[in-house]
C-alpha cells in the first residue's frame, strides 16, 4: 500500500495515477472527498483528512509500507507557518509510529536555508524534523519553480495587458512542470531505489528569466510584444489580498519573492542530466496556459 498525502493536487494526483496505473494499492489524502472521487473511480483508496490532525494522519499511514509526504499550501492561512509546523509534527509522529519503510517528501530549492525565505522555512522543518527519523529511507526532493506559478497572469494579462509579479525581470530561476515533480516521486517510489536521508533537486528543463516568460507566453497567445513588469512590493501585496490571499501569506510570498531576488534562495546543485526534467515552458505554455487564456481545454 502506498500513501500519497495531496492526491487531488497538482503533484499528488500525478503520483497517485502512476501508482494505480503500475497495479498498485494506493490511498489518497485530501481535504475533500469530493475531490477524490475522480481518482476513486480509478481504484484509489480515498482518505478525508486533516494533515495537521496526528490521530487522523496515524490512519491514514496505518497499513502502508511507503509514503509521499507535503505540506498543503493555504492561501487564506492567518499564520502560515505555525499551521506548516503542526502538519510537519503530525506527519514525523505518524511516520514514526507507522511500518512505512519509505518516504519521498515534497520539499523546494531554498530549504537549505532556515529562515527569510518565506513558506520555504517551513520545508527547512519539514526536512529537519523528517531528518531525525530512524529506520525509514527518505528522499526529500527540492523542485525549482512551478510553472504552474504562471497561471495566475491569465487574469492579469487580461486586466492590464501585462506580465506582473515582483521577480526581477532578468532572475533566471529553474521552471519545472508539477508533472514531471509527480513522475519523478512515482518512480522513486515504485522503484524504492534510495536509502537513508537524501536530497534531489528538480530543477526542470532550463532556467528562464519572468522577461523571458512573458515573451513566451506572448508569442503562443497572439500577444507577440507582451512584457513583464515589475511593481512595487506594497502593489503586489495589496492585489494578492485583493484575490482571496490572507495578509499573512503575502507577506511571506513577498518574503520569498525577495530570497529570489537576493539570491538568498537558489538552487545549490550543477544542472546534470539527473535534475534536469523534460518538459519545457514552451510545451507548458502551449498545452496548459495558452488552452485556458483562450478559454479552451487545457491538455490532459
Amino acid at each position: 500500500m502506498y500513501v500519497v498525502m495531496g492526491a487531488t493536487g497538482n503533484v499528488g494526483h500525478i503520483i497517485a495515477e502512476r501508482i494505480l496505473a503500475a497495479g498498485q494499492a494506493a490511498r489518497g489524502i485530501a481535504r475533500s472527498a469530493g475531490h477524490l472521487e475522480p481518482l476513486a473511480t480509478k481504484g484509489l483508496e480515498p482518505f478525508v483528512c486533516d494533515a495537521s490532525d496526528k490521530e487522523q494522519l496515524a490512519q491514514a499511514f496505518a497499513g502502508a509500507r511507503a509514503a509521499f509526504v507535503m505540506v498543503p499550501p493555504d492561501m487564506a492561512s492567518r499564520d502560515y507557518r505555525a499551521e506548516q509546523d503542526r502538519i510537519v509534527d503530525a506527519i514525523a509522529t505518524g511516520l514514526a509510529g507507522s511500518e512505512i519503510s519509505h518516504v519521498v517528501a515534497l520539499s523546494s530549492f531554498g530549504a537549505d536555508k532556515r529562515e527569510g525565505t518565506g513558506p520555504v522555512a517551513g520545508l527547512h522543518q519539514l526536512e529537519e524534523r523528517l531528518g531525525q527519523l530512524e529506520g525509514v529511507n527518505i528522499l526529500f526532493l527540492r523542485p525549482g519553480y512551478f510553472m504552474e506559478n504562471t497561471l495566475p497572469q491569465i487574469g492579469i494579462i487580461k486586466s492590464i495587458g501585462v506580465v506582473a509579479g515582483p521577480l526581477r525581470p532578468e532572475l533566471e530561476l529553474p521552471f519545472i512542470a508539477t508533472r514531471d515533480i509527480g513522475d519523478y516521486a512515482a518512480h522513486a517510489l515504485l522503484a524504492k531505489n534510495f536509502s537513508g536521508h537524501s536530497t534531489r533537486e528538480l530543477q526542470g528543463q532550463s532556467d528562464i528569466s519572468m522577461a523571458e516568460a512573458a515573451g513566451i507566453i506572448g508569442r503562443a497567445i497572439g500577444r507577440p510584444h507582451l512584457a513583464y513588469v515589475r511593481p512595487s512590493n506594497a502593489q503586489v501585496r495589496a492585489s494578492l489580498v485583493e484575490i482571496g490571499m490572507s495578509e499573512n501569506m503575502a507577506a511571506l510570498f513577498l518574503e520569498m519573492s525577495e530570497a529570489l531576488n537576493s539570491g538568498h534562495m537558489a538552487a545549490l546543485e550543477k544542472r546534470s542530466a539527473e535534475n534536469t526534467t523534460s518538459t519545457s515552458f514552451e510545451t507548458f505554455v502551449r498545452d496548459e496556459f495558452a488552452p485556458r487564456f483562450l478559454g479552451k481545454k487545457a491538455s490532459a
